[in-house]
């Protein structure tokens, strides 16, 4: 049990930037968080923090181990609840990592009601917006649409995610209306960085790839909503994203007999966390709020 109490204030001194304040969560004295940092620095070989008089920062390994250190706790964590009778309440903390559109518009929602449900789990939410693999990034959760695989891990499926190309009517009279994915090489292409600038295509005769030339790239799918309704160009974009705006026709479809081949959310997770009982709460909670089609 010393590693654990060990780890345990490796953790609470990174989360708190020092010995003392990390003293003060622990309710123990400033002196026994520094013993036990040293003692564990001492087994395993390595500095985990730069001290300095002014400040405490995480060395290169502390950065490398601190996310594998917390999976450990809270392993160990896990499984003292379920073996105690009495303590009912989940007690974890989980390293989400997330993309931004999405938890903007769909999953902030859902993680605020978990923790409500759930307020001795505390939660890490990183908004990335590429492909993640858990195991070596230190995350519970990775949720994405990204059709990578990574091995260690299970795939839990969340919910499909229809795309489509549109443009605002201004532009599409100004440009020209496409009539073959080969003509979007002649327009402005509003890309998104993470899927990159080939587009595919469901054609007649099967999958077309048209390598675009984008006019605007970004990151952040709302970016280039927006950049689509001012009438800046044609973009390649998740339905949910511009489903108000092609209710209110400030957005138009493109190239419908086209369709973009639907792409599947899904939260992927470290084969060792997946019975963690606040990582399977809160996938089925995700999996609730993604019930429909995004």
């Amino acid at each position: 049990m010393d590693t654990l109490v060990n780890l345990e204030a490796f953790l609470a001194t990174a989360d708190a930037g020092g010995f003392s304040a990390a003293a003060r969560k622990l309710n123990v004295a400033t002196s026994v968080v520094a013993k036990r940092v040293t003692q564990l620095e001492e087994r395993i070989g390595t500095a985990l923090f730069h001290r300095s008089t002014r400040q405490l920062r995480l060395t290169e390994a502390g950065q490398q181990y601190v996310h594998r250190a917390r999976g450990v706790v809270a392993d160990v964590g896990d499984l003292l609840s379920r073996m105690g009778e009495k303590r009912r309440d989940l007690t974890d903390h989980l390293r989400v990592k997330a993309p931004t559109s999405l938890t903007v518009a769909r999953l902030a929602d859902a993680f605020t009601a978990f923790q409500k449900q759930n307020p001795s789990v505390k939660l890490e939410i990183v908004m990335i917006d590429r492909p993640v693999d858990p195991v070596t990034e230190g995350f519970d959760i990775a949720i994405g649409a990204f059709p990578h695989s990574f091995g260690g891990v299970v795939d839990e499926p969340l919910s499909l995610l229809p795309r489509l190309l549109c443009a605002a009517p201004a532009y599409l009279r100004k440009h020209g209306t496409p009539k073959h994915p080969r003509d979007l090489v002649d327009h402005r292409c509003l890309s998104f960085l993470p899927t990159g600038p080939e587009w595919p295509f469901e054609g007649p005769r099967g999958r077309i790839n048209i390598q675009v030339r984008p006019y605007l790239s970004s990151n952040e799918g709302r970016v280039l909503a927006q950049s689509a309704i001012a009438g800046n160009g044609i973009a390649l974009l998740s339905h949910y994203l511009v489903e108000d705006a092609l209710r209110d026709r400030t957005l138009q479809p493109v190239l419908p007999e086209f369709p973009i081949p639907e792409l599947w959310v899904k939260a992927t997770v470290p084969e060792r966390r997946i019975d963690a009982a606040a990582v399977q709460a809160l996938l089925k909670t995700l999996k609730k709020a993604l019930a429909q089609p995004l």
